[in-house]
Protein backbone atom coordinates (compact mmCIF):
# COMPACT_ATOMS: atom_id res chain seq x y z
CA UNK A 1 0.00 0.00 0.00
CA UNK A 2 2.95 2.31 0.61
CA UNK A 3 3.93 2.00 -3.05
CA UNK A 4 0.35 2.69 -4.11
CA UNK A 5 0.21 5.76 -1.88
CA UNK A 6 3.42 7.02 -3.47
CA UNK A 7 1.82 6.66 -6.91
CA UNK A 8 -1.28 8.55 -5.76
CA UNK A 9 0.81 11.39 -4.34
CA UNK A 10 2.84 11.59 -7.56
CA UNK A 11 -0.37 11.87 -9.55
CA UNK A 12 -1.83 14.55 -7.25
CA UNK A 13 1.42 16.54 -7.27
CA UNK A 14 0.79 17.43 -10.90
CA UNK A 15 -2.26 19.41 -9.75
CA UNK A 16 -0.51 21.23 -6.89
CA UNK A 17 1.33 24.52 -7.29
CA UNK A 18 5.09 23.89 -7.04
CA UNK A 19 5.41 26.19 -4.02
CA UNK A 20 2.93 24.03 -2.07
CA UNK A 21 4.26 20.56 -2.91
CA UNK A 22 7.16 20.46 -0.47
CA UNK A 23 5.52 22.42 2.33
CA UNK A 24 1.98 21.03 2.22
CA UNK A 25 1.56 17.79 0.26
CA UNK A 26 4.73 15.76 0.71
CA UNK A 27 4.82 15.97 4.55
CA UNK A 28 1.55 13.97 4.67
CA UNK A 29 2.28 10.41 5.84
CA UNK A 30 0.40 7.17 5.26
CA UNK A 31 -0.17 5.60 8.71
CA UNK A 32 -2.23 2.52 7.96
CA UNK A 33 -4.80 0.86 5.72
CA UNK A 34 -7.42 -1.21 7.49
CA UNK A 35 -10.17 -2.60 5.33
CA UNK A 36 -11.72 0.38 3.53
CA UNK A 37 -10.14 2.99 5.79
CA UNK A 38 -6.96 4.86 4.92
CA UNK A 39 -5.40 6.73 7.83
CA UNK A 40 -3.13 9.72 7.14
CA UNK A 41 -0.95 11.71 9.53
CA UNK A 42 -1.04 15.46 8.95
CA UNK A 43 1.68 17.76 10.35
CA UNK A 44 -0.95 20.18 11.70
CA UNK A 45 -4.64 21.00 11.53
CA UNK A 46 -4.07 23.76 8.96
CA UNK A 47 -2.67 21.31 6.43
CA UNK A 48 -5.52 18.92 7.19
CA UNK A 49 -8.06 21.62 6.30
CA UNK A 50 -6.14 22.56 3.14
CA UNK A 51 -5.98 18.92 2.06
CA UNK A 52 -9.68 18.29 2.75
CA UNK A 53 -10.77 21.42 0.89
CA UNK A 54 -8.58 20.91 -2.16
CA UNK A 55 -7.44 17.34 -2.77
CA UNK A 56 -9.27 14.80 -0.61
CA UNK A 57 -11.81 14.07 -3.34
CA UNK A 58 -9.08 13.67 -5.95
CA UNK A 59 -7.14 11.26 -3.70
CA UNK A 60 -10.20 9.10 -3.08
CA UNK A 61 -10.92 8.97 -6.81
CA UNK A 62 -7.31 8.15 -7.59
CA UNK A 63 -7.34 5.27 -5.08
CA UNK A 64 -10.60 3.97 -6.51
CA UNK A 65 -9.28 4.17 -10.08
CA UNK A 66 -6.16 2.18 -9.16
CA UNK A 67 -7.73 -0.44 -6.89
CA UNK A 68 -11.41 -0.57 -7.81
CA UNK A 69 -12.24 0.02 -4.14
CA UNK A 70 -13.71 3.08 -2.46
CA UNK A 71 -11.75 4.12 0.61
CA UNK A 72 -12.69 6.35 3.52
CA UNK A 73 -9.91 8.66 4.70
CA UNK A 74 -9.32 9.43 8.38
CA UNK A 75 -6.76 11.79 9.81
CA UNK A 76 -4.54 12.17 12.82
CA UNK A 77 -2.53 15.25 13.73
CA UNK A 78 1.15 14.70 14.51
CA UNK A 79 1.44 14.57 18.31
CA UNK A 80 4.75 16.37 18.31
CA UNK A 81 3.33 19.45 16.57
CA UNK A 82 2.65 21.43 19.73
CA UNK A 83 6.09 20.65 21.12
CA UNK A 84 7.79 21.62 17.88
CA UNK A 85 5.95 24.89 17.68
CA UNK A 86 6.43 25.76 21.33
CA UNK A 87 10.15 24.92 21.24
CA UNK A 88 11.39 26.09 17.83
CA UNK A 89 14.81 25.27 16.52
CA UNK A 90 17.49 27.86 17.21
CA UNK A 91 18.23 28.81 13.62
CA UNK A 92 16.42 29.11 10.31
CA UNK A 93 17.54 27.30 7.19
CA UNK A 94 18.85 29.12 4.14
CA UNK A 95 15.62 28.42 2.30
CA UNK A 96 13.44 29.93 4.98
CA UNK A 97 11.79 26.62 5.91
CA UNK A 98 13.52 26.25 9.27
CA UNK A 99 12.00 27.44 12.51
CA UNK A 100 13.69 30.01 14.69
CA UNK A 101 12.71 32.23 17.56
CA UNK A 102 12.38 35.83 16.39
CA UNK A 103 15.16 38.05 17.60
CA UNK A 104 14.52 41.49 19.04
CA UNK A 105 17.01 44.14 19.94
CA UNK A 106 18.07 43.52 23.57
CA UNK A 107 18.27 47.26 24.14
CA UNK A 108 14.63 47.81 23.30
CA UNK A 109 12.57 48.81 26.33
CA UNK A 110 9.52 46.52 26.68
CA UNK A 111 6.93 49.28 26.57
CA UNK A 112 3.85 49.42 24.34
CA UNK A 113 4.67 50.40 20.76
CA UNK A 114 2.51 52.89 18.85
CA UNK A 115 -0.70 51.25 17.64
CA UNK A 116 -0.45 50.17 13.99
CA UNK A 117 -2.48 52.06 11.41
CA UNK A 118 -5.08 49.34 10.86
CA UNK A 119 -8.83 49.51 10.29
CA UNK A 120 -10.70 48.33 13.37
CA UNK A 121 -13.19 46.25 11.38
CA UNK A 122 -10.47 44.14 9.75
CA UNK A 123 -10.08 41.49 12.45
CA UNK A 124 -10.25 37.70 12.46
CA UNK A 125 -13.59 37.63 14.24
CA UNK A 126 -15.10 39.77 11.48
CA UNK A 127 -13.77 37.55 8.68
CA UNK A 128 -16.25 35.10 7.16
CA UNK A 129 -14.56 31.78 6.38
CA UNK A 130 -15.53 29.52 3.47
CA UNK A 131 -13.94 26.89 1.19
CA UNK A 132 -12.28 29.52 -1.01
CA UNK A 133 -10.38 31.20 1.83
CA UNK A 134 -10.19 28.63 4.63
CA UNK A 135 -6.58 27.68 4.09
CA UNK A 136 -5.41 31.29 3.79
CA UNK A 137 -7.36 32.13 6.95
CA UNK A 138 -5.81 29.21 8.83
CA UNK A 139 -2.32 30.13 7.66
CA UNK A 140 -2.88 33.75 8.71
CA UNK A 141 -3.97 32.64 12.17
CA UNK A 142 -0.92 30.42 12.48
CA UNK A 143 1.40 33.28 11.55
CA UNK A 144 -0.38 35.61 13.99
CA UNK A 145 0.01 33.07 16.78
CA UNK A 146 3.69 32.41 16.06
CA UNK A 147 5.09 35.43 14.22
CA UNK A 148 8.54 34.90 12.81
CA UNK A 149 8.59 31.23 13.80
CA UNK A 150 6.71 29.53 10.98
CA UNK A 151 6.01 30.32 7.34
CA UNK A 152 8.05 33.45 6.83
CA UNK A 153 7.16 35.12 4.58
CA UNK A 154 3.46 34.41 4.21
CA UNK A 155 2.38 35.27 0.66
CA UNK A 156 -1.40 35.62 0.19
CA UNK A 157 -2.65 35.94 -3.38
CA UNK A 158 -6.01 36.24 -5.10
CA UNK A 159 -8.15 38.49 -7.26
CA UNK A 160 -9.44 41.91 -6.37
CA UNK A 161 -11.99 42.18 -3.59
CA UNK A 162 -11.68 38.68 -2.09
CA UNK A 163 -10.54 39.84 1.36
CA UNK A 164 -6.74 39.83 1.19
CA UNK A 165 -6.39 43.21 2.93
CA UNK A 166 -8.83 42.12 5.64
CA UNK A 167 -6.77 39.02 6.37
CA UNK A 168 -3.50 40.96 6.25
CA UNK A 169 -4.70 43.53 8.77
CA UNK A 170 -6.22 40.80 10.95
CA UNK A 171 -2.71 39.42 11.38
CA UNK A 172 -1.52 42.86 12.44
CA UNK A 173 -4.31 43.29 15.00
CA UNK A 174 -3.67 39.88 16.55
CA UNK A 175 0.10 40.27 16.78
CA UNK A 176 -0.23 43.71 18.34
CA UNK A 177 -2.79 42.35 20.81
CA UNK A 178 -0.46 39.58 21.99
CA UNK A 179 2.80 41.55 21.60
CA UNK A 180 1.93 45.19 22.33
CA UNK A 181 5.61 46.08 22.63
CA UNK A 182 6.23 45.09 19.00
CA UNK A 183 6.13 47.62 16.18
CA UNK A 184 3.69 46.35 13.54
CA UNK A 185 4.09 48.19 10.24
CA UNK A 186 1.29 48.02 7.71
CA UNK A 187 1.88 49.72 4.36
CA UNK A 188 0.52 49.45 0.86
CA UNK A 189 3.21 48.74 -1.69
CA UNK A 190 2.20 51.92 -3.49
CA UNK A 191 2.91 53.95 -0.34
CA UNK A 192 6.20 52.10 0.20
CA UNK A 193 7.25 53.12 -3.31
CA UNK A 194 6.12 56.71 -2.75
CA UNK A 195 7.95 56.86 0.58
CA UNK A 196 11.14 55.54 -0.97
CA UNK A 197 11.04 57.83 -4.00
CA UNK A 198 10.27 60.83 -1.80
CA UNK A 199 13.20 60.05 0.49
CA UNK A 200 15.59 59.71 -2.43
CA UNK A 201 14.32 62.83 -4.19
CA UNK A 202 14.28 65.10 -1.14
CA UNK A 203 17.68 63.94 -0.02
CA UNK A 204 19.04 64.69 -3.50
CA UNK A 205 17.60 68.19 -3.26
CA UNK A 206 19.36 68.82 0.00
CA UNK A 207 16.42 67.93 2.19
CA UNK A 208 18.63 66.25 4.72
CA UNK A 209 21.39 63.68 4.63
CA UNK A 210 19.51 61.36 6.98
CA UNK A 211 16.30 60.88 4.96
CA UNK A 212 17.34 57.52 3.51
CA UNK A 213 18.72 56.44 6.87
CA UNK A 214 15.36 57.26 8.45
CA UNK A 215 13.53 55.40 5.71
CA UNK A 216 15.62 52.28 6.24
CA UNK A 217 15.30 52.48 10.01
CA UNK A 218 11.52 52.77 9.66
CA UNK A 219 11.15 49.57 7.64
CA UNK A 220 14.13 47.52 8.82
CA UNK A 221 15.32 48.30 12.33
CA UNK A 222 12.14 49.62 13.92
CA UNK A 223 9.72 47.15 12.32
CA UNK A 224 9.12 43.87 14.14
CA UNK A 225 6.41 42.84 11.66
CA UNK A 226 6.01 44.10 8.09
CA UNK A 227 2.61 43.78 6.43
CA UNK A 228 2.73 44.96 2.82
CA UNK A 229 -0.38 45.09 0.65
CA UNK A 230 -0.45 44.65 -3.15
CA UNK A 231 3.20 43.76 -3.63
CA UNK A 232 2.62 43.59 -7.40
CA UNK A 233 3.16 47.37 -7.48
CA UNK A 234 6.89 46.68 -7.20
CA UNK A 235 6.89 45.49 -10.81
CA UNK A 236 9.21 47.45 -13.15
CA UNK A 237 10.44 49.72 -10.34
CA UNK A 238 14.09 48.73 -10.31
CA UNK A 239 15.39 51.07 -7.61
CA UNK A 240 12.52 50.29 -5.24
CA UNK A 241 12.97 46.57 -5.85
CA UNK A 242 16.62 46.93 -4.87
CA UNK A 243 15.61 48.68 -1.65
CA UNK A 244 12.87 46.17 -0.84
CA UNK A 245 15.29 43.29 -1.49
CA UNK A 246 17.59 44.56 1.26
CA UNK A 247 14.63 45.35 3.54
CA UNK A 248 13.33 41.81 3.10
CA UNK A 249 16.76 40.32 3.81
CA UNK A 250 17.25 42.42 6.93
CA UNK A 251 13.88 41.47 8.40
CA UNK A 252 14.10 37.81 7.46
CA UNK A 253 17.60 37.53 8.92
CA UNK A 254 16.25 38.78 12.25
CA UNK A 255 13.29 36.33 12.01
CA UNK A 256 10.82 39.19 11.91
CA UNK A 257 7.54 38.28 10.26
CA UNK A 258 6.82 39.43 6.70
CA UNK A 259 3.36 39.07 5.17
CA UNK A 260 2.52 40.16 1.63
CA UNK A 261 -0.60 40.20 -0.49
CA UNK A 262 -0.66 40.08 -4.25
CA UNK A 263 -3.05 39.55 -7.13
CA UNK A 264 -0.86 36.85 -8.70
CA UNK A 265 1.50 34.03 -7.82
CA UNK A 266 5.17 35.07 -7.56
CA UNK A 267 5.92 33.07 -10.71
CA UNK A 268 3.34 35.13 -12.62
CA UNK A 269 4.67 38.55 -11.60
CA UNK A 270 6.15 40.16 -14.68
CA UNK A 271 8.72 42.91 -14.19
CA UNK A 272 9.97 41.49 -10.89
CA UNK A 273 13.57 40.47 -10.23
CA UNK A 274 14.14 36.73 -9.97
CA UNK A 275 15.84 37.09 -6.59
CA UNK A 276 12.70 38.73 -5.15
CA UNK A 277 10.40 36.24 -6.82
CA UNK A 278 12.44 33.45 -5.26
CA UNK A 279 12.32 34.99 -1.78
CA UNK A 280 8.55 35.35 -1.96
CA UNK A 281 8.33 31.54 -2.11
CA UNK A 282 10.58 30.91 0.90
CA UNK A 283 7.68 30.56 3.31
CA UNK A 284 4.10 29.67 2.48
CA UNK A 285 1.88 30.69 -0.42
CA UNK A 286 -1.88 30.76 0.27
CA UNK A 287 -4.56 31.37 -2.32
CA UNK A 288 -7.84 33.22 -1.79
CA UNK A 289 -10.57 32.59 -4.34
CA UNK A 290 -14.01 33.99 -4.97
CA UNK A 291 -16.50 32.93 -2.28
CA UNK A 292 -19.08 30.27 -3.10
CA UNK A 293 -22.80 30.86 -2.70
CA UNK A 294 -22.97 29.71 0.92
CA UNK A 295 -20.09 31.98 1.86
CA UNK A 296 -21.56 34.93 -0.05
CA UNK A 297 -24.84 34.53 1.83
CA UNK A 298 -22.96 34.25 5.15
CA UNK A 299 -21.00 37.42 4.34
CA UNK A 300 -24.19 39.33 3.57
CA UNK A 301 -25.85 38.21 6.79
CA UNK A 302 -22.76 39.05 8.80
CA UNK A 303 -22.52 42.55 7.30
CA UNK A 304 -26.23 43.15 7.85
CA UNK A 305 -25.97 42.02 11.46
CA UNK A 306 -23.20 44.55 12.05
CA UNK A 307 -25.62 47.21 10.81
CA UNK A 308 -28.27 45.86 13.20
CA UNK A 309 -30.43 44.77 10.28
CA UNK A 310 -32.09 41.37 9.92
CA UNK A 311 -31.55 40.23 6.33
CA UNK A 312 -34.29 37.83 5.17
CA UNK A 313 -33.05 34.54 3.73
CA UNK A 314 -34.64 35.12 0.32
CA UNK A 315 -32.98 38.54 0.03
CA UNK A 316 -29.58 37.14 0.96
CA UNK A 317 -29.98 34.33 -1.58
CA UNK A 318 -31.12 36.79 -4.27
CA UNK A 319 -28.05 39.01 -3.85
CA UNK A 320 -25.70 36.07 -3.29
CA UNK A 321 -26.85 34.40 -6.51
CA UNK A 322 -26.50 37.59 -8.52
CA UNK A 323 -23.16 38.93 -7.25
CA UNK A 324 -20.32 36.48 -7.84
CA UNK A 325 -17.52 38.92 -8.60
CA UNK A 326 -16.07 39.87 -5.21
CA UNK A 327 -16.76 40.50 -1.54
CA UNK A 328 -16.42 44.20 -2.27
CA UNK A 329 -19.29 44.04 -4.78
CA UNK A 330 -21.41 42.10 -2.30
CA UNK A 331 -20.89 44.81 0.28
CA UNK A 332 -21.73 47.47 -2.29
CA UNK A 333 -25.00 45.77 -3.20
CA UNK A 334 -25.97 45.40 0.44
CA UNK A 335 -25.06 49.02 1.23
CA UNK A 336 -27.24 50.22 -1.63
CA UNK A 337 -30.16 48.12 -0.43
CA UNK A 338 -29.84 49.25 3.19
CA UNK A 339 -29.59 52.88 2.11
CA UNK A 340 -32.76 52.55 0.05
CA UNK A 341 -34.50 50.89 2.99
CA UNK A 342 -33.45 53.70 5.33
CA UNK A 343 -34.30 56.57 2.99
CA UNK A 344 -37.76 55.23 2.15
CA UNK A 345 -38.48 53.88 5.65
CA UNK A 346 -39.24 50.43 4.26
CA UNK A 347 -38.36 47.06 5.70
CA UNK A 348 -35.81 45.03 3.79
CA UNK A 349 -37.68 42.65 1.52
CA UNK A 350 -37.15 40.77 -1.73
CA UNK A 351 -39.35 43.22 -3.61
CA UNK A 352 -37.37 46.18 -2.30
CA UNK A 353 -34.10 44.42 -3.13
CA UNK A 354 -35.14 43.81 -6.71
CA UNK A 355 -36.20 47.41 -7.13
CA UNK A 356 -33.18 48.94 -5.41
CA UNK A 357 -30.66 46.77 -7.22
CA UNK A 358 -32.22 46.40 -10.65
CA UNK A 359 -29.58 48.63 -12.26
CA UNK A 360 -26.76 47.38 -10.06
CA UNK A 361 -26.89 43.60 -10.30
CA UNK A 362 -25.68 41.79 -13.42
CA UNK A 363 -28.15 39.90 -15.54
CA UNK A 364 -28.35 36.31 -14.38
CA UNK A 365 -29.72 33.32 -16.31
CA UNK A 366 -33.08 32.14 -15.03
CA UNK A 367 -34.12 28.51 -14.87
CA UNK A 368 -30.81 27.05 -16.05
CA UNK A 369 -30.19 23.61 -14.56
CA UNK A 370 -27.17 21.38 -14.11
CA UNK A 371 -28.84 18.82 -16.35
CA UNK A 372 -29.03 21.39 -19.15
CA UNK A 373 -25.34 22.18 -18.71
CA UNK A 374 -24.45 18.49 -18.76
CA UNK A 375 -26.45 17.87 -21.95
CA UNK A 376 -24.89 20.85 -23.75
CA UNK A 377 -21.34 19.85 -22.77
CA UNK A 378 -21.95 16.20 -23.70
CA UNK A 379 -23.28 17.25 -27.12
CA UNK A 380 -20.39 19.62 -27.75
CA UNK A 381 -17.73 17.01 -26.97
CA UNK A 382 -19.74 14.11 -28.39
CA UNK A 383 -19.56 12.06 -25.21
CA UNK A 384 -22.24 10.04 -23.45
CA UNK A 385 -24.13 11.78 -20.68
CA UNK A 386 -23.74 8.72 -18.45
CA UNK A 387 -19.96 8.92 -18.86
CA UNK A 388 -19.93 12.61 -18.02
CA UNK A 389 -21.60 11.80 -14.71
CA UNK A 390 -19.68 8.57 -14.14
CA UNK A 391 -16.27 7.59 -12.74
CA UNK A 392 -14.21 7.42 -15.97
CA UNK A 393 -11.01 9.43 -15.62
CA UNK A 394 -9.36 9.52 -19.06
CA UNK A 395 -9.02 13.02 -20.50
CA UNK A 396 -11.67 12.56 -23.21
CA UNK A 397 -14.21 12.38 -20.37
CA UNK A 398 -12.56 14.13 -17.42
CA UNK A 399 -11.92 17.40 -19.27
CA UNK A 400 -15.51 17.85 -20.51
CA UNK A 401 -16.67 16.86 -17.03
CA UNK A 402 -14.52 19.60 -15.50
CA UNK A 403 -15.95 22.15 -17.96
CA UNK A 404 -19.49 21.02 -17.10
CA UNK A 405 -18.75 21.43 -13.38
CA UNK A 406 -17.28 24.87 -14.01
CA UNK A 407 -20.30 26.05 -16.03
CA UNK A 408 -22.68 24.52 -13.48
CA UNK A 409 -21.00 26.62 -10.82
CA UNK A 410 -21.03 29.78 -12.93
CA UNK A 411 -24.51 29.55 -14.45
CA UNK A 412 -26.65 27.92 -11.77
CA UNK A 413 -27.30 28.58 -8.10
CA UNK A 414 -26.12 25.12 -7.03
CA UNK A 415 -23.45 24.73 -4.31
CA UNK A 416 -20.29 22.63 -4.70
CA UNK A 417 -21.79 19.65 -2.79
CA UNK A 418 -24.98 19.84 -4.89
CA UNK A 419 -22.99 19.87 -8.12
CA UNK A 420 -20.91 16.94 -6.93
CA UNK A 421 -24.08 15.00 -6.16
CA UNK A 422 -25.40 15.58 -9.71
CA UNK A 423 -22.13 14.27 -11.13
CA UNK A 424 -22.42 10.80 -9.69
CA UNK A 425 -21.95 11.64 -6.02
CA UNK A 426 -18.54 13.21 -6.29
CA UNK A 427 -17.03 14.99 -3.32
CA UNK A 428 -17.33 18.79 -3.18
CA UNK A 429 -13.53 19.12 -3.18
CA UNK A 430 -13.44 17.39 -6.57
CA UNK A 431 -15.80 20.04 -7.92
CA UNK A 432 -13.70 22.84 -6.41
CA UNK A 433 -10.57 21.41 -8.05
CA UNK A 434 -12.32 21.17 -11.44
CA UNK A 435 -13.67 24.73 -11.23
CA UNK A 436 -10.26 26.13 -10.34
CA UNK A 437 -8.60 24.15 -13.13
CA UNK A 438 -10.96 25.45 -15.81
CA UNK A 439 -10.82 28.97 -14.40
CA UNK A 440 -7.04 28.85 -14.75
CA UNK A 441 -7.18 27.35 -18.25
CA UNK A 442 -9.51 29.99 -19.66
CA UNK A 443 -7.15 32.68 -18.39
CA UNK A 444 -4.08 31.05 -19.93
CA UNK A 445 -5.34 29.24 -23.05
CA UNK A 446 -7.27 31.14 -25.74
CA UNK A 447 -8.53 27.91 -27.33
CA UNK A 448 -10.00 26.62 -24.07
CA UNK A 449 -11.50 30.04 -23.36
CA UNK A 450 -13.21 29.96 -26.75
CA UNK A 451 -14.65 26.49 -26.09
CA UNK A 452 -16.08 27.44 -22.72
CA UNK A 453 -17.50 30.71 -24.03
CA UNK A 454 -19.12 28.93 -26.98
CA UNK A 455 -20.86 26.39 -24.73
CA UNK A 456 -21.89 29.16 -22.35
CA UNK A 457 -23.41 31.24 -25.15
CA UNK A 458 -25.41 28.22 -26.38
CA UNK A 459 -26.77 27.69 -22.88
CA UNK A 460 -27.75 31.34 -22.41
CA UNK A 461 -29.42 31.51 -25.82
CA UNK A 462 -31.44 28.32 -25.38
Amino acid sequence: MTELWGQVVSSIEQKVAPAQRDSLLRPIELVSVEGETVRLRMPNRYQKEWFEDNYLGAVVEELRARTGQTYRVEFEIAEQEVTQLALPEPAASATGNGVAAPTRSPSRTPVPAPAPSLQQRYTFDQFVVGPSNRFAHSAAQMVAELPGQRWNPLFIYGGSGVGKTHLLQSIGHEIYRTHPEWKVVFVTCENFVTDFVGSVTNQGRGGGANLMEEFRKRYRENADVLLIDDIQFLANKDSTQEEFFHTFNALHHEHKQIVMTCDKLPSELAGLEDRLRSRFTWGLIAEMGLPDLETRVAILKHKAQRENVILPEDVAMYIGNAVKTSVRDLEGALARLLARSSFEHQEVSLALAKEALKNFLPDTPVGLTIEAVQREVANYFNVKLVDLKGPKRHRAISHPRAIAMYLSRQLTTMSYPEIGHRFGGKDHSTVITAVRKIDRLIKEDAAQRSIVKTIESHLLES
